[in-house]
C-alpha cells in the first residue's frame, strides 16, 4: 500500500484463531417461507432504526425502511440446561451470508456479550465487550480448553447474534 507521498507500507494481518458462524442460509430461507405462509410466530417488520434490526444471516443492520422477519430461534438445541429460544431477525429479502468468517463483523464490535460453552452446551464463562475490541476477549475465552464455542449476544436484549468457533 502507498501513502500520498508514494511511500510503500506493508500491512501485516494477524491470522485469527477463530471463525464467525452466521445463521445458516437454510434457517434464513425457512424463516422467509414461514413468514410468507403467515406463520403466527414469524412477523414481517419494517426497520425504523439504523441499529435496531440485526440480520443474523448477513451480519449487518437492516437499513431504515427494509423489511425483516422476526422469529424464534434456539441457538442451543432443546433438552439442554442452557437451551433457550429467543427472537432474532433476518432480512425478508434474500441476503448474502456473511463471508468474512476470519473477521469479527464490523457492525457488532461493541455492545455484545460473549458466552463460552462446553462441548455439552453448558455455559462456562461470559464477558462483555464494551470497548469495540472483541478479539482479545475471544482469545481469552478460547484459551480455556473446555471452551467448545462462543456465542455473541446483545448486551441489552440478550438475543443471539452469531456463533464463534476455533479456526
Amino acid at each position: 500500500m502507498r501513502d500520498p507521498a508514494g511511500r510503500v507500507y506493508v500491512l501485516l494481518m494477524k491470522t485469527s484463531n477463530f471463525r464467525i458462524v452466521p445463521l445458516p442460509t437454510e434457517v434464513a430461507n425457512t424463516a422467509r417461507q414461514a413468514a410468507t405462509a403467515a406463520a403466527p410466530d414469524h412477523a414481517v417488520i419494517t426497520a425504523d432504526s439504523p441499529t435496531g434490526y440485526p440480520c443474523r444471516h448477513c451480519l449487518r443492520w437492516a437499513k431504515v425502511g427494509e423489511h425483516v422477519i422476526l422469529f424464534p430461534y434456539a441457538s442451543i438445541a432443546p433438552g439442554r440446561p442452557y437451551s433457550e429460544s429467543g427472537p432474532i431477525f433476518v432480512h425478508a429479502e434474500p441476503c448474502e451470508r456473511y463471508g468474512a468468517i476470519e473477521q469479527y463483523p464490523a457492525d457488532f464490535r461493541g455492545s455484545r456479550v460473549l458466552r463460552a460453552y462446553s462441548s455439552n452446551d453448558d455455559m462456562i464463562d461470559a464477558a462483555v465487550v464494551s470497548d469495540n475490541n472483541p478479539e482479545p476477549v475471544i482469545e481469552r475465552l478460547l484459551q480455556n480448553p473446555e471452551t467448545a464455542f462462543l456465542q455473541a449476544r446483545s448486551v441489552t436484549r440478550g438475543c443471539y447474534t452469531f456463533r464463534i468457533e476455533r479456526a
